[in-house]
């Protein structure tokens, strides 16, 4: 029987789940974008945004793996919230 075992810090689970969730309020953002709870998809990118800044703001001191991870959820998340990938009428 192989064991693989290996040490996660508990401070970076933590970030990896603010991670996803702050992708995933990025995502109910644009799903709900046209009906009547808009508003409120747009605050909870919001919040998922301010979290995730200073989520990245504080992951400096735990390494510059947990920092760039943290700059790459920031930038998928404004991606997401920016980029508009409905079709042009013509």
């Amino acid at each position: 029987m192989i064991l693989l075992a290996a040490a996660v810090s508990p401070t970076l689970c933590a970030l990896g789940a603010v991670q996803v969730l702050g992708v995933a309020s990025a995502g109910v953002a644009r799903m709900v974008e046209g009906t009547r709870h808009e508003r409120l998809g747009h605050a909870l990118c919001m919040g998922g945004l301010a979290v995730i800044g200073t989520a990245c703001g504080a992951a400096v001191r735990l390494g510059p793996d947990a920092a760039a991870s943290c700059a790459v959820t920031l930038a998928i998340m404004t991606l997401i919230a920016v980029c508009d990938f409905a079709p042009r009428p013509r």
